[in-house]
């Protein structure tokens, strides 16, 4: 199944708190949960003003679907092509 990133412009996202950050987590999983198995959130990260999450999912309307239903802003989503890391020089 596909593999995306998913770019959501979140100002201030680097000085949101644990707690505010877990709140968050716990809505993208329900979400999910109520989605099915068919989608799946890996892990994300977070910077100043945007929180990149990775996902595995069969399209980008699933990844869609789940922003909406969790009112998540999507500013962007890419399908990962391939990884590459410093094993990759060798």
């Amino acid at each position: 199944m596909p593999k995306y990133i998913i770019e959501r412009d979140i100002p201030n996202a680097g000085s949101l708190s644990a707690e505010q950050l877990q709140q968050i987590s716990q809505k993208s999983c329900t979400v999910l949960q109520n989605m099915g198995p068919h989608i799946q959130w890996l892990e994300s990260y977070v910077t100043d003003n945007k929180i990149y999450c990775i996902y595995i999912a069969p399209d980008e309307s699933a990844i869609r679907e789940h922003a909406g239903q969790g009112e998540f802003p999507v500013n962007r989503i890419s399908q990962i092509k391939t990884i590459i890391d410093p094993t990759t020089s060798e």
